[in-house]
């Protein structure tokens, strides 16, 4: 029910030191940090659980968030207030501001939105439903691939065989997914587009990138090489789907709101994650047992292509479902 403080502080940080035409890419190249914990994991995890226990893997991860915690808490500071930003660089900062002729101001100063208020708007609809229609996806195939590769070719998440697969994964991820915040920026920029133009148009081409999943199967009967390449390709595209999903917050809503509606959008997204991962783990058992057919796969096999095709489509749906609820670039202004 509840979603980590990371994202919710780091989208407002996003909103308060960096224009909107230039969110998306600064949100793709944090968000990338989540892809390079996944690469670090599978060659850290298991051997930690191995050699101390899983509970003691979790200790040792966990203190990790608060040594960063400490950190962030003494170096970071509004860009009005910081020693390190001066007078042109808060200037391009607020430039959003001086465009609409209004008046910089201070958190304190704006006005607040409760929860009940945010499920007012047509708006946080729209950023729920991107969130539960695409979350889902990356969190099966975080989750679901060291188990793939294990079922379908024996590669177990400590083999080296299996850590390869699952680093080359999250490389491709992590690598490809911080050039899809650009994209906006270009269109923007080179294109004259409002930042929410821009960014719907550079997530309606993020959300081809997942039909890839439909190729991951038939091409795993000859490597399971295919695969991995295929899945961190749509892994990318979600990725920089999600950078410019977070971005969308700012194009609507006043700062003062922004990690409220990040919380609640993510919380959708968590539903989603926990939606299809249980479904898939019920899929797969009752495929195995039955020896259920799909599309000439059998057993669970033919389990893991229907969820591929499941991911596949999901983000079309998404980006049609927000562009209904919200066709245009409109900011919700507080009374």
């Amino acid at each position: 029910l509840g979603e980590a403080g990371n994202f919710p502080a780091a989208i407002k940080v996003t909103a308060e030191y960096f224009p909107k035409k230039d969110r998306a890419f600064a949100t793709s190249i944090f968000n990338s940090g989540a892809s390079v914990g996944a690469l670090a994991a599978p060659a850290t995890i298991p051997l930690l659980a191995k050699a101390f226990g899983w509970e003691m893997a979790f200790v040792i991860i966990g203190v990790l968030g608060f040594i960063w915690a400490g950190l962030w808490v003494f170096m970071y500071d509004k860009p009005a207030k910081s020693k390190f930003v001066n007078e042109a660089e808060l200037l391009y900062v607020n430039q959003d501001d001086a465009e609409m002729a209004q008046p910089v101001v201070e958190e304190t100063e704006e006005k607040q939105m409760s929860y009940m208020q945010a499920f007012s708007y047509r708006q946080t609809w729209s950023f729920i439903f991107g969130k539960f229609m695409t979350d889902g996806v990356w969190w099966f195939f975080l989750f679901w691939a060291p188990a793939y590769f294990s079922d379908q070719y024996g590669y177990t998440s400590d083999s080296a065989m299996g850590i390869a697969l699952i680093f080359t994964l999250y490389a491709i991820v992590t690598v490809l997914s911080m050039f899809g915040g650009y994209l906006p920026k270009l269109f923007v920029e080179k294109k004259g587009m409002n930042p929410y133009q821009g960014r719907m148009l550079a997530m309606l081409i993020f959300a081809f990138f997942p039909i890839l999943a439909l190729f991951a199967q038939p091409m795993g009967q000859y490597s399971a090489w295919w695969p991995c390449i295929i899945i961190g390709f749509v892994g990318a595209g979600h990725q920089a789907w999600s950078a410019n999903l977070f971005s969308t917050i700012g194009d609507m809503f006043p700062k003062s709101t922004i990690a409220t509606i990040t919380g609640i959008g993510a919380m959708a997204g968590g539903l989603a994650s926990f939606l299809i991962n249980k479904g898939a783990g019920m899929l797969f058992d009752y495929a195995a047992e039955t020896q259920m057919t799909f599309f000439g796969f059998v057993g669970k096999p033919a389990g893991y292509f229907v969820i591929f095709c499941i991911c596949a489509f999901a983000y079309l749906i998404g980006w049609t479902i927000m562009k209904i609820l919200v066709p245009k670039q409109k900011m919700i202004v507080l009374d």
